[in-house]
């Protein structure tokens, strides 16, 4: 009897850790098919990247937009991304930023680097595996990507608008931003060249002023008492026009049939039909393009495909077409 109980007892433990190692298998099967319905394998894994942002301080409506738009478009991006935005007023600052977010951890810099002296400090984060995505202004460092508006070809529709409206002789104001680097140099540029092929007899007075309606008030009053035949006025920024505009409406000028600018400011936008008397005109070079630079920065960290240069067409603004342009809720 106790031979023959010990059998049956044998059995019995040898069924039951059977039946456990079947249970076994069975579960780690379980496990890896709930794995794959669920999506959580390491193939399927979204990226989390660090993004830092460096603008210039806000002293101009445009530049406030573009820090808007940068920040809009990381929030838009939800938890892949975590972000810093840095403002600075020169480029020793900037410089000192950009260390900081380096030692942050940042995979990518979005970078608006509006002083010379940033071709260094930008070449040493490249180098030490940072992308680097420039927006608008164009500065010489390899392997830098750059996302910006045709500035160049700014300057093009301008000359063709005021030769349009003023005939191909005439006496013209140029309003160059030789602190604005690159981008008063293309606008300028594609302006004086542009102009000296489809009008050589156009008088060109070429004087410096700075992206703000208080400096183009300031400066284009004092052009106003030195100059006394003003036929148009080829202003590169929106917001220097609107202190151009006030300058000639203070000093009762009526001899002015033009006046360009640059950007897209909703205030400069609304002026336009006010005026019958001076065609207002704007290239419109959006704040909005930041949100491609963003874009581009996360393909690049992402292995994609990216050309180095990323230029938006100029698309030319007046009151014959401006209401198609207006946004209400555009902070610029």
């Amino acid at each position: 009897m106790k031979k023959k109980s010990f059998g049956f007892l044998m059995i019995a433990v040898l069924m039951l850790l059977l039946a456990a190692c079947g249970g076994g298998n069975d579960s780690g099967k379980a496990s890896e098919e709930n794995n794959a319905d669920s999506g959580n394998g390491s193939e399927d894994t979204e990226e989390h990247y660090k993004i830092g942002i460096l603008a210039p301080e806000v002293t101009h409506g445009w530049v406030a937009a573009v820090a808007y738009h940068a920040e809009e478009r990381v929030k838009e991006l939800g938890d892949q991304v975590d972000y810093q935005i840095q403002t600075s007023s020169n480029a020793e600052q900037m410089t000192s930023q950009l260390d900081d977010l380096m030692t942050w951890g940042a995979d990518a810099i979005v970078a608006f680097p509006q002083w010379e002296g940033m071709e260094v400090p930008i070449q040493n984060a490249i180098d030490s595996g940072i992308t680097v995505v420039n927006f608008d202004i164009a500065i010489d460092v390899e392997g830098v990507y750059r996302v910006a508006g045709d500035n160049e070809d700014m300057g093009i529709q301008g000359a063709n608008y005021i030769v349009d409206k003023i005939g191909e002789e005439g006496n013209v104001v140029v309003l160059e931003v030789p602190s604005s680097g690159s981008v008063s140099e293309l606008r300028t540029k594609g302006f004086e060249e542009t102009m000296a092929e489809i009008a050589p007899d156009m008088n060109l007075m070429t004087y410096a002023t700075e992206f703000t309606r208080e400096d183009g008030l300031a400066d284009f009053a004092d052009i106003l008492t030195s100059v006394e035949d003003i036929d148009a006025v080829y202003s590169i920024d929106d917001e220097t026009s609107v202190g151009v505009l006030q300058a000639i409406q203070e000093a009762g000028r009526t001899d002015i049939q033009v006046v360009t600018g640059g950007g897209g400011m909703q205030e400069y936008f609304e002026m336009m039909p006010e005026n019958e008397d001076i065609w207002i005109q704007s290239a419109l070079y959006s704040p909005v393009m930041v949100k491609d630079a963003v874009d581009i920065a996360i393909d690049v960290l992402n292995g994609e495909d990216v050309e180095e240069e990323t230029i938006i067409p100029t698309t030319v603004v007046d009151r014959d077409n401006y209401e198609e342009f207006l946004d209400e809720n555009s902070p610029y």
